[in-house]
């Protein structure tokens, strides 16, 4: 009989290690039954779950002993379920063997737990993390990366260590993932950092892909001027080219109420100040209107003016260095002993502080006693860093005193920089003008007139010339420094306009499109425009105003080399007694060479003219045809790639226009004799031009600042005289031209004239209508050597031919005995001899013609038609005898001259029927 209920635990605690079947329980399942050991009645026949879906199941392993086993049906996830509760029953075997009767026992509670494997890697919720930090501080945390793992026990699933991959990088990281720098970072070393993290569980198992942090470096706000290029490129030419097209002021969020702006372009370097022309003093008064007359006292070393060649001497810009040691006198004659009550003096100056405590005087100009005494009648002289002008009257009017002293102190004096300076004299007022602004002298000191003497004067430049109180007259007052065109203007002083012309740059700063500079905006030139200052209250319009600045250099062949650029910046707060700071901004503008131009003088280099025509009034043109051309060589940039390795690239010749400064035409060989020819050119050519002419016995120069074509223009209206012809037979001629003070100089032209006497001009005029031709020259050329020997073999052989004629007629006029004929034929026999020798002294020329001498045979003092009839029948008989005694050698030589001067067949046609 199946009297009792099978017993087991009430609770049950089991584990389950996941992707396992088997279930560790405690205690373990067994269930009693007291009916045992009667069968079935005493045994175990089941264990029942009761749950919805279980993945479990019981099974009996000892029916008498109640033993049973927990297993899982199906493997068992973790990460789906970590654990299990459920009922679990025992059931005996009832009262027989069909199972009849059975009891249950009680319900038990079963609580299984899965226990994890460690099967999933470490996993980052992102894959790029990004931040961005200051430079030059320290951050406890720059961000946090953070990883994750699937498991699902705390032991697998949990992150307990972070670690950077990345070697030799500022930057650390915790167990949690936050990432530092460990150094202060600097923008301008690095502007981004690239680092990858990993991270690992706790079981060690790490991730399988990495992270990759990006930091990035901020600069730390720094107020100042952004996106501006330190090098600015200029190429002549270019105009106007904006400074800063993109430039903006960083205020950092300050409460900037103004800005004032300084931009200065520093060319003190670049010539005397900045960039000018660097054509001589004399051309450049000439092209800004200046009167005439300036005397140039510091000119460049020539045959002329060679008292400046001892000194030290910067070519390019005619600059002269006195070290303290030299002086230069003016030779007599070249400065009008009397300059009148009213002249000026001009120079540009750079000078420094006089060296000792008591610095003697700085001569610049003086004008003292050659000899025996020691008077200085003017002077104009540095002492103590001021300009002195001396100015002693002779004593031709009242004896009083009289302004002799002028005092000007100014700091430019001794600022070791270019100033131009500019003595006005209308006495007894002195006017200076420095760099074009006025200065009235701070002192005037007073003196006794000088009284005349016989003594004669010495005018110095750098020094003065002390001629007495010395036992050897000698130099004195040295002057350091550097001086340049230095002229004196008797009898006039220049007007304001002119002084502003003459020390005008020719490069500066500019505004671009003055009308959109924008409201609020002040600005503020300096006279030279080297200098702009610029203010307003809006940033935004400070900006805008900035990109308008520009650099313009109007020179055509500007001076290659660096300008620098300085803005310096003052910014106004809102109430605030600390504002920001703008830092300055130092760039430069770099100006690029000049393609150099090549001028070339061409046209006619050779004439003959009669004498008659040099004798004239007019005398003879003798450049009818010159012409002046410039050009330039340019290297053409390919289109196509390829061709950029080729080495030949093409070459391209443009022609150019500019300017001349000056155009010699010089005299080769003699000097001009004036009491017997000239040069001369109509002043009237002159005029509406920039030019002016000087003439000497060495030949006619023409200077000005001027065009090409201007200067051809006057070149063809030079005229050559010559009244003494019979002295002259040629004259030879050399024409040069240049720019800019000679930085670029011409081919030198050589041109030769002939001058033909009375006895030879009809050849002649032959002759130069076939000079004129040089396309009928082309045609007929001979070889040089071919040339040559023509030449050589037929002299001898005319000469011959000479004799033959003279002996044939004598003997001729002897058997006739006819004195009238032979006195004819002796006077023609004697002109055709001088015209004989005419022809060899004329044949000095580039082209050789020779031609037979015999026809020309004429007698021009012939009056009477029965005498003319005579002498032409005595001629063709002399012409019959005289053939017939050539040689076959002779009649070949004629047959090429008859090829040199088949030009002139027609023209001696007449000749020939005469002969």
């Amino acid at each position: 009989v199946n009297k009792h209920k099978p017993w087991i635990e009430t609770s049950y605690h089991g584990i389950i290690t996941e992707n396992n079947d088997t279930v560790i329980l405690d205690p373990p399942l067994v269930a009693l039954d007291k009916d045992a050991p009667v069968p079935f009645a005493g045994e175990i026949c089941a264990f029942k779950i009761h749950g919805q879906e279980m993945p479990f199941e019981a099974v009996v392993l000892n029916k008498t002993s109640g033993e049973g086993r927990l297993r899982a049906k199906s493997p068992i996830d973790c990460e789906l379920q970590k654990e299990y509760t459920f009922i679990i029953q025992a059931y005996d075997c009832g009262s027989g063997p069909g199972g009849t009767n059975w009891k249950k026992s009680h319900k038990a509670v079963v609580h299984i737990q899965v226990k994890d494997v460690n099967e999933f890697s470490p996993a980052f919720k992102e894959s790029v993390y990004k931040a961005t930090v200051t430079e030059g501080k320290i951050y406890d945390s720059i961000l946090q990366v953070e990883a994750i793992d699937e498991d699902c026990s705390p032991q697998y699933s949990q992150i307990c260590n972070y670690e950077i991959v990345t070697t030799d990088v500022p930057f650390a990281i915790d167990r949690n993932g936050n990432i530092r720098n460990t150094e202060k970072l600097s923008y301008d070393k690095q502007h981004q950092y690239e680092i990858m993290v990993t991270a690992f569980d706790c079981g060690q198992k790490h991730a399988t892909q990495d992270a990759l942090v990006r930091v990035n470096v901020k600069p730390v706000c720094k107020p100042g001027w952004q996106d501006w290029n330190k090098r600015i490129e200029y190429k002549p030419g270019s105009g106007s080219i904006p400074l800063f097209p993109s430039i903006h002021l960083e205020t950092c969020d300050g409460p900037v109420s103004s800005i004032h702006t300084t931009i200065e372009l520093q060319t003190n370097y670049i010539g005397k100040g900045c960039d000018r022309e660097t054509y001589s003093e004399k051309s450049l008064q000439k092209l800004c209107g200046a009167s005439s007359g300036a005397i140039d006292l510091l000119p460049s070393p020539s045959t002329t003016t060679n008292w400046t060649a001892g000194l030290l001497m910067d070519s390019n810009d005619i600059i002269f260095k006195f070290d303290g040691k030299q002086g230069a006198k003016i030779p007599d004659g070249i400065v009008p002993k009397n300059l009148t009550d009213q002249f000026t003096i001009t120079l540009w100056m750079k000078h420094g502080p006089s060296p000792g405590l008591r610095a003697e005087k700085e001569t610049i100009l003086c004008n003292s006693d050659k000899t025996e005494m020691n008077r200085h009648h003017y002077a104009l002289y540095v002492h103590n860093c001021r300009l002195v002008f001396l100015l002693r009257k002779d004593f031709d009017q009242a004896d009083t005193f009289r302004p002799a002293e002028f005092h000007w102190k100014l700091d430019q004096i001794c600022d070791k920089e270019w100033h131009y300076y500019v003595v006005n004299v209308e006495f007894p007022v002195v006017t200076l003008y420095m760099d074009g602004a006025t200065y009235e002298p701070y002192l005037v000191t007073n003196d006794w007139p000088i009284h005349p003497s016989h003594i004669a004067m010495q005018l110095t430049v750098g020094a003065c010339w002390q001629g007495g109180e010395v036992t050897k007259p000698r130099f004195a007052q040295y002057f350091h420094g550097s001086l340049a065109s230095l002229t004196i203007r008797p009898g006039k002083i220049e007007s304001q306009k002119v002084i502003s012309c003459l020390q005008a740059c020719k490069e500066g700063l500019d505004i671009n499109s003055l009308e959109s500079l924008g409201q609020g905006i002040k600005y503020h030139f300096n006279p030279s425009q080297s200098v702009l200052v610029m203010e307003g209250d809006d940033i935004e319009n400070i900006n805008q105003a900035l990109r308008k600045v520009s650099y313009i250099n109007s020179r055509q062949f500007p001076t290659a080399g660096v300008r620098r650029l300085k803005v310096s910046s003052k910014v106004q707060c809102f109430g605030e007694d600390v504002c920001i700071s703008i830092p300055d901004i130092d760039a430069y503008v770099m100006v690029f060479q000049a393609n150099e131009p090549k001028i070339t003088i061409s046209g006619m280099d050779h004439f003959a003219r009669p004498a008659a025509q040099f004798e004239s009034e007019r005398g003879v043109i003798l450049l009818p045809d010159i012409r002046i051309v410039s050009t330039v060589t340019k290297m053409e940039h390919p289109v196509d790639l390829r061709e950029r390795d080729r080495a030949n690239k093409q070459v391209i010749v443009e022609e150019m226009l500019h300017n001349l400064d000056f155009c010699d035409i010089l005299v080769i060989g003699a000097e001009l004799d004036p009491e017997l020819e000239c040069l001369e050119l109509d002043r009237g050519e002159l005029q509406g031009k920039h030019l002016d002419a000087t003439n000497s016995t060495a030949g006619y120069s023409i200077y000005g600042v001027d065009s090409m074509f201007n200067y051809e223009q006057v070149l063809r209206q030079l005229r050559y005289r010559n009244w003494g012809t019979a002295a002259t037979s040629d004259r030879k001629f050399r024409v040069k031209c240049s720019e800019l003070n000679g930085r670029y100089t011409s081919n030198e032209f050589n041109l030769e004239v002939n001058i033909l006497h009375s006895s030879n001009s009809n050849f002649m005029d032959h002759v130069n209508h076939m000079i004129v031709q040089p396309q009928f020259l082309q045609s007929v050329q001979h070889p040089e050597g071919s040339v040559s020997a023509v030449h050589n073999s037929v002299v001898p052989s005319v000469a011959t031919i000479v004799i033959i004629i003279c002996v044939s007629i004598l003997v001729f006029v002897i058997t006739l005995g006819v004195y009238r004929i032979r006195t004819a034929h002796q006077h023609g026999s004697a002109d055709h001899e001088g015209s004989k020798e005419n022809e060899m002294d004329w044949d000095d020329s580039a082209l050789t013609i020779t031609v037979n001498p015999m026809e020309k045979y004429e007698k021009p003092h012939q009056t009477e038609e029965e005498s003319e009839e005579e002498d032409i029948e005595d001629e063709e008989e002399d012409t019959t005898s005289a053939e017939s005694d050539e040689s076959e050698e002779e009649e070949e030589e004629e047959e090429e001259e008859e090829v040199v001067v088949q030009k002139g067949v027609k023209q001696n046609a007449p000749r020939q029927e005469q002969l």
